[in-house]
């Protein structure tokens, strides 16, 4: 057997996300591009905002010399100071350069930090529903997951959270916005979040990281504001990436931030860099990071993402579909009319409609759709959700 039973076993379970983007692919060959709607992957349509090409413009005319050498595993100084720079206008804290470790996107960030913290055995707390990876990730590092559902809002349940924490917990994994649901936790249950995390942290000995994941923190409508992780946990750890701010997911370019309130911060910045070497990924793209340096308080058009979300959110409620609307991110992730999610995406595939279903995301029930398609997909798609939801015995 060429795999390991771990991968062989862990193919035979795949990202539903994944199993469905290469259902469409399937379905566009037989019915043609237009006919099928496919709302399975994260993966923005949108254009990176006009200031980012002229950056590009500018370097590719101008280079500096040495562009593509090797750096400090850590980043460029000047992009690290950058990112420092937006992050302590909006914490208040002082960080500076030696906070900010700069990654292979959020995926690296992750593992880079998961690497620097776990002992064999350890526990991360991942809050349901959640990014399927995050199990991968930890699983890398030799560490478990211990999932904990959020309540029928999907924001933090504190008291499910401290039954959970035990003398193996080492870290949280929490993500705001949150990829399925596209809600956004407040202030005040950070606050709580960050108190709790604190007294575990003594009561075990050790401290206990929260590892905020956010990689949606510019895609939020309504004038709601994402708070700083860090004005609220002490050993708060901040994984980003600029795929979605920025629309450059191929360009695999982001960063870790720790907070300089944690004890030995210094220590485990030089964990980070270690582990950003050793695990192969050894720097961020030397090009993306001379771009983003100057981007840092640039984003997307939200605008487009908020006429989206109206679009098929007030259609699918129309016909019947009961969801938590979604205060930021680029997805929806509504109730399964059907008892077994993943059978309602089968019916949903009758329509060519392509959906992932909440079992993806460890909460079965449900399905999530990523509207961060063109617009035109979206309203080509209404007649065929009409006819699913007559189907389900919905408004339809």
């Amino acid at each position: 057997m060429v795999l390991s039973d771990k991968i062989a076993a862990y193919l035979s379970n795949a990202s539903w996300i994944r199993k469905m983007f290469e259902e469409g692919d399937r379905l566009r060959k037989i019915h043609g591009a237009d006919k099928v709607y496919d709302f399975t992957l994260g993966n923005p349509s949108v254009e990176p905002p006009e200031k980012f090409r002229d950056e590009l413009k500018k370097l590719a005319l101008n280079p500096v010399p040495g562009m593509h050498r090797y750096m400090s595993n850590a980043g460029y100084p000047e992009t690290r100071a950058a990112v420092a720079e937006v992050l302590a206008e909006q914490s208040g804290l002082p960080f500076n350069a030696n906070h900010v470790v700069m990654t292979v996107g959020a995926g690296g960030g992750l593992n880079i930090v998961l690497k620097a913290i776990l002992n064999p055995g350890d526990e991360v707390i991942a809050l349901s529903p959640y990014f399927v990876e995050y199990g991968f990730y930890v699983d890398n590092h030799g560490g478990v997951l211990k999932v904990v559902p959020t309540n029928d809002q999907f924001l933090p349940d504190l008291t499910a959270i401290s039954e959970a924490i035990g003398p193996k917990t080492r870290a949280i994994i929490i993500n705001s916005p949150n990829n399925p649901t596209g809600v956004v936790y407040p202030a005040e249950i950070l606050t709580g979040l960050g108190d709790l995390l604190d007294q575990k942290s003594q009561e075990f000995g050790r401290p206990i990281f929260a590892l905020s994941d956010e990689p949606y923190a510019k895609i939020v409508f309504e004038g709601t504001q994402v708070p700083s992780v860090f004005k609220h946990i002490t050993n708060a750890i901040l994984v980003t990436s600029h795929s979605k701010d920025l629309a450059l997911p191929g360009e695999r370019i982001g960063y870790v931030a720790v907070s300089p309130k944690i004890n030995e911060v210094d220590r485990l910045v030089e964990g980070l860099v270690f582990c950003n070497r050793t695990l192969g990924f050894v720097n961020a793209p030397a090009l993306m990071q001379r771009l983003v340096a100057g981007l840092q308080r640039e984003s997307v058009d939200i605008a487009e993402y908020q006429e989206k979300r109206d679009l098929l959110y007030n259609h699918l409620t129309g016909l019947g579909f009961e969801m938590v609307k979604p205060q930021g991110a680029f997805y929806l992730f509504p109730k399964s009319p059907v008892a077994d999610d993943v059978e309602f995406t089968r019916k949903a595939l009758a329509h060519n409609i392509l959906v992932v279903p909440g079992s993806g995301f460890g909460t079965p029930g449900y399905f999530r759709l990523a509207y961060c398609i063109d617009k035109e997909i979206i309203e080509r798609s209404f007649p065929a959700w009409t006819a699913l939801a007559r189907e389900l015995g919905l408004k339809g």
